[in-house]
């Protein structure tokens, strides 16, 4: 493709080489191969090869967008922080902020063995957001493997909400008042980026100002945790191998990445749903996940539909913002497809708000 070899001619090998050999990564005697894996407005990796030694290569594209730069260091510092741990994750291999080699700051990480549900089984590499992928096998024709998948994407969010964060990532977060910064945040962040006025946004919002959880404990958090962002060794049973694309990793509340998960998995999964795009049928309902959840962080599970408003209720202004750059010519055919997106999301947020039982006012 054109856009992949574009890419690939912005990279000075020259200067890319020197680096490598100045950081002792792989034998200097051998030139590296470079070889494009994938890419979007956000970022691009790249597979560096140097004879038997192999690393990911990601960074913004050239030139990067308003905070990648910095994004950049912020997900090495995340995976550097998780070694030692039992959070699953690539490896950290270095880190470059010096502009000069790439024209952006970017950093190495292991080369995961392990497949991802974006593009196992028999999916093609055009699908899209809404087709429901196949599963490797035996996870497509296994209904007790293809349960494990499940399970292990709700462990992995365990693993993270466990995880001793506070020795190598206290500066990565403000966890002190975290849920009381949402609403004016968020708000602040749409009236500067908004392109419309979003029917449902002041409903949803009142009740979220007026609401909190029930237990609150800071946490690693993903900001982007599904199915698309994990990896799983081969072969079953299921076993997450990594977890990636920090690029929204922050020091917050775990328990929102569980509600990105489970906010439309079905409760019955005897049947395919369509409400995803990962085929459920066979895996355990949205309950029996909660549960299994709650069992591995010793949290309460009673207030998701707090985590379901908010969840629905970010994404849909996270999401204005790239629709409003479309609008002004300066995005693309995905995200202007994120204009009806964003009124089903919000209108989700206020239906919610409006019909839950649960509340725990302020």
């Amino acid at each position: 493709m054109a856009g992949n070899n574009d890419a690939l001619a912005k990279v000075d090998r020259a200067k890319l080489t020197a680096w490598m050999d100045s950081r002792g990564l792989g034998d200097s005697s051998i030139p590296i191969e470079l070889d494009y894996m994938s890419g979007g407005s956000q970022n691009e990796i790249f597979k560096v090869t140097r004879g038997d030694w192999s690393a990911a290569l990601r960074k913004p594209p050239f030139p990067p967008p308003p905070g990648r730069a910095e994004g950049i260091v912020r997900e090495w510092k995340i995976i550097e922080a998780l070694d030692g741990s039992d959070v699953p994750h690539t490896k950290a291999i270095a880190l470059c902020e010096d502009e000069s080699i790439m024209g952006t700051n970017f950093y190495m990480m292991g080369v995961v063995d392990g497949w991802s549900p974006m593009s196992a089984g028999d999916n093609s590499d055009d699908a899209d957001a809404s087709t429901v992928r196949k599963w490797p096998e035996p996870f497509e024709s296994d209904m007790a493997t293809r349960a494990g998948l499940a399970k292990e994407l709700i462990r992995g969010a365990a693993m993270m909400a466990n995880f001793d964060w506070e020795p190598k990532l206290k500066d990565l977060g403000r966890p002190d008042g975290y849920h009381e910064r949402q609403v004016e945040r968020w708000i602040r962040f749409y009236e500067r980026v908004k392109s419309r006025e979003i029917p449902g946004l002041a409903e949803a919002t009142k009740w979220l100002d007026s609401n909190r959880p029930l237990d609150f404990k800071p946490g690693l958090m993903h900001g982007d945790y599904q199915f698309a962002n994990v990896m799983f060794a081969h072969g079953a049973p299921a076993k997450l191998a990594a977890i990636i694309d920090w690029e929204m990793g922050t020091i917050g509340d775990p328990k929102i990445d569980l509600a990105w998960i489970v906010r439309d998995w079905p409760e019955d999964t005897s049947q395919a749903s369509g409400a995803s795009y990962v085929n459920t049928t066979g895996m355990p309902g949205r309950t029996e996940l909660l549960n299994y959840w709650s069992s591995l962080t010793g949290r309460s599970v009673e207030d998701m539909d707090y985590y379901y408003i908010l969840a629905a209720w970010k994404l849909g202004i996270v999401l204005e913002q790239g629709y409003a750059r479309a609008l002004q010519g300066h995005g693309d055919e995905k995200q202007m497809a994120f204009g009806p997106l964003i009124i089903e999301l919000m209108q989700k947020a206020a239906d919610m708000a409006a019909s839950t039982s649960f509340s725990n006012p302020k």
